[in-house]
């Protein structure tokens, strides 16, 4: 991309300040002036405008609802699809050791770069332009998400059935903890017992175990009860 470049293909916006551009493009491995400060301010337009849109959309969503489903439009994965559907990555400015290291693919310097160019339309020309570009490139995301109970962690959502029908919340139980530090596993319980459900899960973190076990769980007791 030339200096004097004033868009690229993919977001729909003219510069008026191609530096802002620029910088936005620029990661750090290259120019102390890079994009670090840009992607902090898109990232906190970027919240605002899925927020305002999920709020809009979703009449019927509570706000714990509301903010897994912005998780999901906001998060770096799904960024960084939409930075390499537009091929953000042909038009970054990168050190030579990201260049050869293939930092144009990273998904982090994907997503911080769209991030960043978000922050520089805002710069350069308002809330409503940033915004606009913003939708352009989220409003497909937004219309293919799940229902947010979909969203919901297992444990979570065992909880919710559990206590929806009258039930007490369900015992985690730890079995045991085996492996190298850096690569342990753990075994976990789970009892529903009122349900007559007990099962158990493993993981690499007990957390994890438990979400195991708590999937498991309520997969059965939805084949035995029904939702």
């Amino acid at each position: 991309m030339q200096r004097s470049a004033r868009s690229i293909p993919g977001v729909p916006y003219q510069f008026s300040d191609s530096r802002l551009l620029q910088q936005a493009l620029t990661h750090r491995s290259l120019d102390r002036k890079n994009n670090e400060r840009l992607e902090f301010l898109g990232d906190s337009i970027l919240n605002f405008v899925v927020s305002a849109r999920l709020y809009e959309l979703n009449p019927a969503n509570d706000e714990g609802d509301l903010s897994r489903l912005r998780a999901r439009v906001v998060r770096g994965e799904t960024l960084a699809k939409i930075a390499a559907g537009i091929d953000l990555g042909r038009h970054l400015r990168l050190g030579e050791g990201e260049l050869k290291s293939g930092g144009f693919k990273r998904k982090s310097i994907l997503a911080d770069a769209l991030e960043a160019i978000y922050g520089a339309i805002y710069l350069d020309g308002g809330f409503g332009a940033c915004a606009a570009v913003i939708l352009h490139h989220c409003d497909a995301v937004i219309a293919a998400l799940p229902e947010a109970q979909e969203l919901k962690d297992p444990k979570t959502r065992l909880q919710e059935w559990l206590q929806g029908h009258g039930h007490a919340l369900p015992r985690y139980t730890l079995l045991s903890e085996e492996g190298l530090e850096h690569k342990k596993r753990f075994r976990v319980r789970c009892s529903a017992l009122e349900t007559e459900v007990e099962v158990c899960g493993e993981g690499g973190s007990r957390q994890n175990a438990e979400q195991s076990a708590a999937k498991t769980a309520l997969d059965l007791i939805l084949e035995k009860y029904g939702k």
